[in-house]
């Protein structure tokens, strides 16, 4: 049976502080094709890269940066005016993101953020980024989707301004060591449905978090907004169920789950010792794998998914 310490997934999890650093020392370099300060910018993609654009553009507005929007690529207002689109696609091939690029080919300033540099996305876009030593065997994304928004929010920083609150990227890099040592408690091993929250540009994580439990384990999974939790999904937690908090803690939220019997769980809190948010996506990449496993499963080699989704139509 795969284990975690030969997966390949697993392998690509504990490489992320390596591939966060070279990405933080890369970011320098791209300032002439990624966002400008005052731009009108869209983030899109598919699937994880979609969560990564949502937290991206949380950041980047919070952060003074200027208004930003995250899109499904299969969702993008076509109306709507834009100084510039980054797409985020680790492949290079995947349908909506080409089909969009196209439709925009010639009125939007395109940046594409990707891990393969011999695919249709290099030409699709103006201007590309390539995080080839962030790409992945493993059909489940890790490392290239933390890998491009770690790029990102360095970028964010180099220019000035990120969110209060938010790590510098150097500090996120020491907490992802941290994360890949963190014990894996049974209160959560065995579990048997969690709920993953968080607030501002951790919701994106927390999206990403329970995509990456069904992914690999079939797991049941939700995700929310940390304060809109109470408004109706706090009714499916009780014991043996977990609620997974990404970021800072609403006031009353630990209370209330455990007030209904479940398991309050967060590695970045904001208490001290605490890890920064993106760190904590590690350590649910490492549980995804964990579960995977015991339930038989190889999490290099997820059901019913592919590395890319390629669908049967010519992108106009």
């Amino acid at each position: 049976m795969t284990t975690f310490e030969t997966s390949r997934t697993s392998a690509e999890i504990a490489s992320q502080p390596e591939t966060w650093e070279r990405a933080a020392r890369a970011a320098g370099s791209y300032a002439g094709v990624l966002p400008r300060r005052g731009e009108r910018v869209a983030v899109v993609g598919c699937g994880t890269s979609w969560f990564m654009a949502h937290a991206y553009a949380q950041l980047r507005e919070s952060g003074g940066h200027g208004e930003t929007d995250a899109f499904a690529a299969s969702e993008f207002p076509l109306g709507r005016t834009y100084d510039r689109i980054v797409a985020l696609t680790r492949s290079g091939t995947t349908t909506e993101v080409l089909d969009l690029l196209a439709k925009v080919k010639g009125t939007t300033a395109t940046t594409a953020v990707t891990a393969d540099p011999a695919t249709p996305v290099m030409t699709a876009a103006d201007h590309a980024v390539v995080l080839d030593f962030a790409d992945e065997e493993s059909v489940v994304q890790t490392r290239f989707a933390t890998t491009a928004l770690v790029l990102l929010r360095a970028h964010l920083e180099s220019e000035g301004a990120l969110p209060a609150g938010v790590r510098p990227v150097a500090e996120a890099v020491g907490d992802a060591r941290r994360a890949l040592d963190l014990p894996l408690g049974p209160e959560v091993s065995g579990a048997e449905q969690f709920t993953f929250l968080g607030t501002g540009w951790t919701y994106g994580l927390a999206l990403e978090a329970g995509l990456k439990m069904r992914e690999a384990a079939g797991a049941w999974t939700e995700a929310y907004p940390a304060m809109e939790y109470r408004h109706g999904p706090i009714s499916i937690t009780g014991p043996g169920r977990v609620a997974w908090l990404f970021g800072p803690a609403p006031r009353g939220l630990a209370e209330d789950i455990a007030r209904v019997g479940g398991h309050f769980t967060s590695a970045s809190a904001g208490a001290p010792g605490s890890l920064d948010p993106l760190a904590d996506l590690i350590v649910a990449q490492r549980l995804a794998v964990l579960l995977a496993e015991a339930r038989g499963y190889d999490p290099d080699r997820p059901r019913n998914l592919t590395r890319s989704v390629i669908l049967g139509i010519t992108p106009a």
